[in-house]
């Protein structure tokens, strides 16, 4: 008999290999249609954003209270997505015998006509625990933000769905050979050593996660044999919100759509969307976050970097990481916190992680393009206001 996890990534390579030349880009009108988050981005009052910048190790009331608001944001503000739990526990270094809890809250949205084990999903990742130490410790950049940036990319496109599977359905489509491509959201738990980072200290949520995954089996006819299986992307974000990312392309497997993203940002920033290199900006600052667009060779750092993909990208998934190398400079310090994020950089991640998202699910067409103009004017205004400090202020 075959092995299992060559078969998924034969199976994988056909999907990547069919969507890498598929996909039809966002028209002008689009990528100027696409809300930012605003006020929503708020450190202080933000209704996306606020409501992380808090110390959430895991099983502790604050990492109770993130969890609250992921579920009540997509329960009450886009109810059409899916939420589920899955818990492990494990012993840590630094607490003896006890047992800590860890919480993955897995968010889908799949066509009304799909079935399990027929639809494959896009898979956006952040993790949203923070480290036991220092004391007091936030993780703004690592990792709230990117939090927030997923829970925007999910509202932003959730109405563009809904237009486009209904609008499938009034065709009289056979929907059984459609489009059955879904999203994906995870938020993972545990990521972050509690004592120093190895292989048994770090990822507990991941690791978990993973496994459970390749162990949910779908039913024998299935197009994808496990939950694992119908990941058609696993685009994990991680340490962004600093100013002037350089964000290499790690994986020569995903580089195709590393290429995807960042001709992406050449066009917003080529269309003056992108707040970070607007009018009165450094230099530095209008230079682009993913630098490697045109990479030759076989440099690769896919191993370079242990983080959250690690558990899946084993078993055969296909990862596209979007962390800078660099690290940002508060990297594990209490100076990672609200005050530090640069935010004209984060509504530039939101609108990036967006608009790939909207591409990848054939939404053009299906966005609002009724207020273009007046969502980045709000964005533009909401990031020439809100004050970015750096260290020597604080």
């Amino acid at each position: 008999m075959a092995n299992p996890r060559y078969l998924l990534y034969v199976l994988q390579t056909l999907l990547l290999t069919y969507f890498a030349a598929a996909y039809t880009a966002l028209s002008e009108r689009s990528l100027r249609a696409l809300p930012g988050p605003g006020n929503d981005f708020d450190i202080k009052t933000g209704k996306l954003l606020s409501p992380i910048l808090r110390p959430r190790v895991p099983g502790t009331p604050g990492s109770i209270a993130v969890q609250n608001h992921f579920i009540d944001f997509f329960k009450t503000t886009i109810p059409k997505w899916n939420v589920d739990l899955q818990n492990s526990t494990s012993k840590t270094p630094v607490t003896g015998d006890e047992e800590i809890p860890f919480v993955n809250l897995i968010i889908t949205r799949d066509p009304p006509w799909a079935t399990p084990g027929f639809s494959s999903r896009l898979t956006l990742v952040a993790h949203y625990d923070s480290k036991l130490t220092p004391k007091g410790f936030i993780g703004a950049i690592d990792s709230a933000a990117s939090c927030a940036i997923l829970m925007h990319a999910a509202r932003s496109i959730d109405a563009a769905l809904t237009a486009k599977w209904e609008k499938m359905q009034a065709d009289g489509l056979d929907l059984e050979f459609e489009d059955q491509q879904g999203v994906q959201i995870l938020f993972l738990d545990g990521e972050e050593a509690f004592k120093a980072w190895t292989a048994q200290d770090s990822l507990y949520g991941a690791r978990s996660l993973a496994a459970d995954m390749e162990a949910t089996a779908h039913a024998a006819q299935s197009t994808f044999h496990n939950a694992l299986s119908s990941i058609s992307l696993f685009i994990l974000l991680d340490l962004l919100g600093a100013e002037t990312p350089t964000v290499p392309s790690y994986f020569k497997t995903t580089h195709w759509a590393y290429k995807k993203m960042a001709k992406l940002e050449n066009r917003l920033r080529s269309l003056a969307l992108f707040d970070s290199s607007s009018k009165g900006a450094s230099k530095s600052a209008a230079q682009p976050f993913l630098t490697e667009l045109d990479k030759k060779g076989d440099r690769w750092m896919g191993g370079a970097i242990e983080d959250d993909h690690l558990p899946f990208m084993d078993r055969g998934v296909d990862v596209l990481h979007l962390i800078p190398l660099p690290f940002p400079r508060v990297w594990h310090t209490r100076d990672d916190d609200g005050d530090h994020l640069h935010m004209a950089t984060v509504l530039d991640w939101s609108k990036l992680v967006t608009a790939f998202a909207a591409e990848w699910m054939e939404l053009e067409g299906f966005l609002n393009t009724d207020h273009a103009t007046s969502n980045h004017e709000r964005d533009v205004h909401f990031a020439e206001n809100t004050r970015v400090h750096d260290k020597s202020e604080l």
